[in-house]
C-alpha cells in the first residue's frame, strides 16, 4: 500500500513539474513575442498617441519626433552627448569618464528607442528607452530622459513620462523602469513624490537589505511603476 501512495505520489509531482515546465515555456514565448511586436520597424510608438504628439503648456510650443539608435545622424549623436554630459557628469562624479564611454556605445543601438522633443527646428531633450526583462518580467526600460536646463521644472518631463507609460501599457509590458544617481536629488524626488515610482526590490540598497548585508553601497537606485500584481510582487514587493 505504501508503495502504492508513493507511486500515486512521485507521479503527482512528475504531471505538477510537466505543467510548470510548460507554463514557463509558454511564458518565455509570450514575453519574446511581446518583445518582438514592440520592436517592429512598422511601429512608430508615438504615432499611436496623437495627443502627445505637441506639447503646448506652460509658455511653451514644442513638438515631438519617434527615432531609433541605429539611425542616428551624426548631428544627433553629437547633441545627446553633449546634452548628457551637462546634465550628467556632476551627479556621476568620478564615475563620469567610464559612465560617458557606455552612454556613446548605448545611444546608437539597434534596441534603443528615441523620442526627441524640438522647439520649432531645434531640439531641447529627449529620451531614450527599450523594451526588455527584469526577473522575466517584460518592462519598458528608460535608459535616459534629458532636458537642457532651460525647459526643466516646466511640466515636460512629467508629460513624457505619461507617454512613456502609455507606450508600457500599449505594448503589454508590466512596468516602467529606470536608474537614477542617489546624487540626482531633484530626479529621486520627481520620481518618488510626482510620478508615484517606488524603489524596486532589484534595487541594490533593497537587494543588500535583503541580505543583511552592511557597509556597502552603490551609486544608484533603481525604480519602478508597475501595471500588475506578478509585476508588483516581483519588483515592488519581492
Amino acid at each position: 500500500m505504501e508503495c502504492e501512495d508513493e507511486k500515486v505520489m512521485a507521479d503527482t509531482n512528475s504531471r505538477s513539474k510537466k505543467r510548470t515546465r510548460t507554463q514557463i515555456t509558454q511564458k518565455k514565448k509570450r514575453i519574446e513575442e511581446l518583445l518582438r511586436s514592440a520592436y517592429s520597424s512598422a511601429i512608430d510608438h508615438l504615432s499611436e498617441f496623437p495627443n502627445f504628439r505637441h506639447y503646448n503648456t506652460n509658455g511653451l510650443s514644442l513638438y515631438l519626433v519617434s527615432g531609433r539608435g541605429n539611425k542616428l545622424s551624426s548631428d544627433l549623436k553629437n547633441y545627446i552627448q553633449n546634452l548628457l554630459k551637462v546634465n550628467m557628469e556632476g551627479p556621476f562624479g568620478e564615475e563620469w569618464p567610464a559612465e560617458e564611454k557606455l552612454k556613446r556605445r548605448e545611444m546608437s543601438s539597434p534596441e534603443a528607442l528615441y523620442i526627441f522633443v524640438y522647439n520649432k527646428e531645434s531640439i531641447i531633450g529627449f529620451v531614450h528607452y527599450r523594451f526588455t526583462t527584469e526577473e522575466d518580467i517584460p518592462v519598458l526600460y528608460v535608459y535616459e530622459l534629458q532636458l537642457e536646463p532651460a525647459y526643466q521644472g516646466k511640466g515636460l518631463g512629467k508629460f513624457l513620462m505619461q507617454l512613456v507609460e502609455l507606450i508600457a501599457c500599449k505594448n503589454g509590458m508590466d512596468a516602467v523602469v529606470l536608474t537614477v544617481q542617489k546624487q540626482n536629488t531633484s530626479a529621486i524626488s520627481f520620481y518618488l513624490n510626482r510620478l508615484r515610482y517606488n524603489i524596486s526590490s532589484i534595487s541594490p540598497s533593497k537587494v543588500y537589505q535583503q541580505m543583511g548585508v552592511t557597509g556597502q553601497e552603490e551609486s544608484y537606485e533603481i525604480l519602478c511603476k508597475t501595471f500588475d500584481g506578478e509585476a508588483k510582487a516581483v519588483l515592488e514587493e519581492s
